[in-house]
C-alpha cells in the first residue's frame, strides 16, 4: 500500500495578512502535495479558508454569527476549491471537493459511506480536499473546528501520519512571543498533558485554537496514527518533515503501540453523537481502567441510564461523580436497558470491541 498522510492546512497559513486568500502560498502548498503523490504517497487534504475567502469578498455588518458564517462560506468554497483546481490541474493532477458535517459522520453506515468515497477517489489518483460544509452546519452539530475533523478524516482513512499546518512552529512550553519559550519537540503515550503550555487564544481566521489541536493531536495519536503540529507557513514544510532527514522544528506527538481498531476509531470520535449516558460504580470504572484483561461493561456494574437510544447508538460512559471515562456504542434500546440496571448473567450493555476510553 501506497504511504498514506492526512495534511490539514489552518485558516491562518491560507490567508494573507491584509485578508483574503494567499494565491502564493496555496500555490506552495499544491506543489508540495504534487511531489509527495510522484514519491507515491496517498494524500488527502482536510483545508481551512473558505470562510475567509467569502469574507474577503463580501461585508455585511448586519448579519449574525450563523448567517454570515454560511453566506461567507458559501461564496469562498467555491473560489478556494477553483484555485486548488487550477494549481493542481498546472501539476497534471485532479483534486476533489468533499464537504461534510459533524451529524452526516454520526452513525457508522454513514462513516463507512464517506470512507469509500475518499477510498475510490485516491484508488483514481485524485487528491481529496476535505471541508466541513459551514452552510448547512448548525452550530451545535459543528465540529469544533477542522483540527477535529482533521483527525476523524485521517482515523478513518487509516492514516500514518496526521500533520497538522497552523502558522507557528508546534506547541510552545511558555507564550510563543516570549524568546525564552522553546517547542516541546515530542509528546510521548501517557503523558499528553500539556495543558499547563498551552495558550488559550483563538486563531485570527479559525474558530480553533492550540488548546483544541493539542486534544486532537493526542486522541489520534492514541489511536496509533503519528501527529506533527508544524509551520505551514514555511517554504517546503512538507517535503522537509516528510522527505528529508533535516531537524525540523516541529511537535511531534508519537503514536500509541497499540492502534485502535476500525470501529473503536468511529467510536472514539463520536463523543459529540452521543445520545444518553451510562453510569457505572466505582467497581466497574476500577475494571475498566486498571485490569490488563479487555472489560465490557456490564449490567451488574451500571447504577443509572438517562437518554433515548436505539440499539447500535452511542452514549456517554460516566462515573457516579459525573465524570466521563469513555464512550460505547450500545447493545440494547434504552428503555430495555433501564430494566436490566443492577442486573447478572445478561450479554454487556456496551461490549469491550465497541468500547473506547478516555
Amino acid at each position: 500500500m501506497e504511504k498514506r498522510i492526512a495534511i490539514k492546512i489552518g485558516s491562518n497559513v491560507l490567508t494573507a495578512k491584509e485578508g483574503g486568500l494567499d494565491l502564493d502560498r496555496i500555490k506552495q502548498l499544491v506543489s508540495q502535495v504534487s511531489k509527495l503523490r510522484r514519491q507515491g504517497y496517498d494524500v488527502i487534504m482536510i483545508s481551512s479558508g473558505a470562510v475567509a475567502a467569502g469574507r474577503a469578498l463580501i461585508s455585511d455588518d448586519k448579519l449574525d454569527a450563523v448567517s454570515a458564517r454560511q453566506l461567507f462560506s458559501a461564496i469562498g468554497q467555491a473560489k478556494l476549491i477553483n484555485h486548488y483546481h487550477d494549481f493542481f490541474e498546472e501539476e497534471g493532477l485532479v483534486c476533489g471537493q468533499v464537504l461534510t458535517t459533524k451529524e452526516s459522520l454520526s452513525t457508522r453506515s454513514y462513516y463507512l459511506n464517506q470512507r469509500h468515497c475518499i477510498e475510490v477517489m485516491l484508488q483514481h489518483g485524485v487528491i481529496p480536499i476535505v471541508n466541513e460544509n459551514d452552510t448547512i452546519s448548525v452550530t451545535e452539530l459543528m465540529f469544533t473546528d477542522n483540527d477535529e475533523l482533521s483527525g476523524m478524516v485521517a482515523t478513518m482513512m487509516d492514516a500514518e501520519k496526521l500533520i497538522i499546518l497552523s502558522n507557528i512552529d508546534g506547541i510552545y512550553d511558555g507564550n510563543p512571543s516570549d524568546p525564552n519559550s522553546s517547542v516541546i519537540r515530542e509528546v510521548f503515550p501517557g503523558k499528553r498533558d500539556l495543558s499547563n503550555y498551552i495558550q488559550t487564544s483563538k486563531s485570527t481566521y479559525g474558530r480553533g485554537g492550540m488548546q483544541t489541536k493539542t486534544n486532537i493531536a493526542s486522541k489520534v495519536a492514541d489511536e496509533g496514527l503519528e501527529v506533527i503540529i508544524a509551520n505551514g507557513k514555511k517554504d517546503d514544510i512538507l517535503l522537509k518533515l516528510l522527505l528529508s532527514q533535516e531537524d525540523i522544528i516541529c511537535t511531534r506527538f508519537l503514536p500509541s503501540l497499540e492502534p485502535a481498531s476500525s470501529i473503536k476509531k468511529w467510536i472514539a470520535h463520536s463523543d459529540g453523537f452521543a445520545r444518553g449516558t451510562v453510569t457505572i460504580n466505582e467497581g466497574a470504572k476500577k475494571a475498566l481502567l486498571e485490569d490488563d484483561a479487555a472489560t465490557s461493561i456490564l449490567f451488574v456494574g451500571v447504577v443509572n441510564i438517562e437518554g433515548d437510544f436505539e440499539k447500535d447508538d452511542i452514549v456517554k460512559v460516566i462515573d457516579e461523580k459525573g465524570n466521563q471515562i469513555g464512550v460505547g456504542m450500545v447493545q440494547y434500546k434504552s428503555n430495555d436497558a433501564q430494566k436490566l440496571i443492577g442486573t447478572k448473567g445478561k450479554k454487556p450493555i456496551i461490549h469491550y470491541d465497541y468500547l473506547y476510553l478516555f
